[in-house]
């Protein structure tokens, strides 16, 4: 898995600061700025962090790339509603030699291996095979239409991609491309850095919170699962580690 911090809003803090001054003062747009050097910044925006004042951070948009990643992963990911993502395109882009992740307990297990790979392997077998089978009927039918062989050819081998696709396993490889502002982020690290997440999805949440710590370390200074700021909401489905969890974050 890569994620890479692409880009995030310039003077992101400064302009929470700048947006809870202008909200409890009588500081005008020429003057929301002034004073607000690194440490009265600082200061404005941990005061709003605390009484939760959070619309201000929505002005913060974060711009992450990921890959190699699943789309078992995509799929839990896109349930996030206030994102935006652009993901490489199965209908466009052929999976010929797709690459897979593969589970961490499916890894260990030498026989479990064996049964993924292999399953892998047939499904790769078949997408290229129904390729090949629908871009012949495709290509005739163009044909038939009016199109040159040369051109009937080149547009079925891009038009079959939407149908052969649907064989291609959860495992297979994407990547993409996600922004959310400061406050979803809040909300995707209090539900995916929790250890009940999938291990997928909750790996790549703790490192685009290790990202966003360096980016913005007054407004992620609190952020992760439920149990860092106070008792953990899962009841018996608790993970049991809170003492843990609260030291591994204070170390991100």
């Amino acid at each position: 898995m890569v994620v890479k911090l692409l880009t995030y809003t310039d003077l992101g803090e400064k302009i929470t600061a700048a947006a809870g001054k202008l909200c409890y003062s009588s500081a005008n747009i020429d003057t929301i700025f002034d004073g607000l050097d690194d440490d009265a910044t600082g200061s404005f925006v941990d005061m709003l962090m605390s009484v939760g004042h959070q619309s201000t951070i929505e002005h913060l948009s974060f711009t992450f790339a990921v890959e190699n990643v699943s789309r078992t992963l995509l799929a839990q990911l896109t349930r996030h509603r206030i994102a935006s993502f652009s993901v490489q395109s199965q209908r466009y882009v052929a999976e010929k030699t797709f690459e897979y992740v593969i589970p961490p307990e499916i890894e260990k297990n030498e026989e479990a291996k064996k049964i993924f790979i292999t399953a892998m392997n047939n499904a790769q077998d078949s997408y290229i095979k129904l390729i090949d089978i629908l871009k012949v009927q495709k290509s005739e039918n163009l044909k038939q239409n009016g199109k040159s062989a040369e051109d009937a050819l080149k547009s079925a081998e891009k038009a079959v991609l939407e149908d052969a696709r649907f064989v291609l396993p959860n495992a297979c490889d994407t990547k993409l491309i996600m922004t959310m502002n400061a406050r979803s982020l809040l909300n995707f690290f209090m539900l995916r850095c929790c250890k009940r997440a999938q291990w997928e999805i909750n790996a790549m949440a703790v490192e685009m919170l290790r990202l966003c710590k360096q980016a913005a370390p007054h407004i992620f200074a609190k952020a992760g699962p439920n149990c860092l700021r106070g008792a953990c909401p899962e009841g018996s489905r608790s993970c049991g580690k809170a003492v843990e969890m609260k030291e591994f974050f204070a170390k991100l």
